[in-house]
């Protein structure tokens, strides 16, 4: 028993939510829809976590203008929208592929394709290489060897 209430205990705090008593919407479906925009978008001040689990002012200032705009009759993509237009593209966590971030999105491929070819050309580089056969000395160098190795 005390295992259980040990576990529980431990658990318990990853369950609850950023969200404070007072945000919530009493209607379910609307809150449902809040907690799912939430989700998408970046806490500006953590950048690691969504403004749905951050305790920062300005995610809670954020959650409840999500839910604020949802109040209003906003669709999904209309909040999204007034986020963005207000914080920038940097606020969600999937932006579209755009004219400006295009070289961001095409960055880490280009730099795959660029670091897979050059190590292909090191690999055959070396295998080229090890297929030449070596000389051994010539007569100069092995003589030149003796004197050192007498001395």
């Amino acid at each position: 028993m005390r295992g259980i209430f040990l576990a529980l205990a431990l658990v318990a705090p990853l369950a609850a939510a950023a969200i404070g008593p007072g945000e919530a919407l009493p209607d379910p479906a609307l809150e449902a829809r809040a907690r799912g925009i939430t989700k998408e978008l970046r806490c500006v001040v953590c950048q690691s976590e969504s403004i749905d689990e951050s305790n920062a002012d300005i995610a809670r200032d954020l959650r409840l203008l999500v839910r604020e705009r949802i109040t209003a009759g906003d669709s999904d993509d209309e909040v999204l929208a007034y986020v963005v237009d207000r914080y920038g593209e940097f606020v969600l966590f999937r932006p579209p592929m755009t004219a400006a971030n295009a070289p961001l999105w095409l960055a880490g491929p280009v730099m795959l394709i660029f670091g897979s070819a050059l190590v292909a050309a090191v690999l055959r580089r070396r295998a080229r290489e090890a297929r030449i056969p070596r000389d051994g000395l010539s007569a100069e160098e092995q003589a030149r060897l003796d004197a050192l190795m007498k001395e």
